[in-house]
């Protein structure tokens, strides 16, 4: 049973990273949408890298 629980919330990461990829992208920002779809696809193996990820950029981008 717990591995059901955590396949489903590291798709649901995988999933929110490639969403925030996409707004990157639309928002003009195209390092920051390339890092985040290889740290989506990365993250099948690292589980949390693209969370990771999201959260940095965001800090980032507000503390810069």
């Amino acid at each position: 049973m717990a591995n059901v629980n955590s396949n489903s919330v590291n798709g649901l990461s995988i999933v929110s990273t490639l969403v925030d990829a996409a707004v990157a992208f639309a928002r003009g920002r195209t390092k920051s949408g390339v890092l985040l779809l290889g740290a989506a696809a990365l993250s099948s193996r690292l589980p949390g890298l693209g969370t990771a990820t999201s959260i940095l950029l965001r800090l980032y981008r507000r503390f810069r």
